[in-house]
């Protein structure tokens, strides 16, 4: 199951991300996962919501630029190893990752990873037929 991720454009000055998370945080839109990648004059910050089309709305009523990308979350073992032995379930398939990031999951002991791919529906097939969870909406609401 494919879930949502915000990318949002922010000028690389001070406050720009306190902006955001302010807005978002005024809306009652949690953060669940995030990543920032930057350079002098911009970054992109990317981000997983438990309300992932209300935060798109109220940022760009509040300037923003912000986009919805389809991502894939899913649980790994939280051991040496265990992203090394989700990553060659995928190379084997021919699935190419164009970025990830993890975050660590409150209730289990479990980490969580979010993962762009070239060809999400092959790499949640490729997933489910090797075991791997793949994490829902409702999972990602519920953290």
């Amino acid at each position: 199951m494919k879930i949502s991720q915000i990318s949002i454009f922010l000028e690389n000055r001070k406050g720009r991300l306190y902006e955001v998370c302010s807005v978002l945080g005024a809306n009652k839109i949690n953060i669940r996962a995030l990543t920032i990648a930057e350079t002098e004059e911009f970054g992109i910050l990317r981000i997983v919501v438990d309300k992932a089309q209300e935060a798109v709305k109220v940022l760009k009523d509040n300037g923003f630029i912000a986009h919805l990308t389809d991502i894939v979350a899913v649980e790994v073992s939280d051991e040496p190893g265990g992203l090394a032995k989700l990553l060659k379930t995928l190379n084997d398939n021919d699935i190419n990752v164009e970025y990830m990031y993890g975050f660590v999951e409150k209730a289990t002991d479990k980490a969580l990873m979010v993962f762009r791919f070239d060809d999400p529906d092959k790499a949640i097939a490729t997933l489910s037929q090797n075991g791997i969870r793949i994490i829902s909406v409702k999972d990602i609401e519920g953290l």
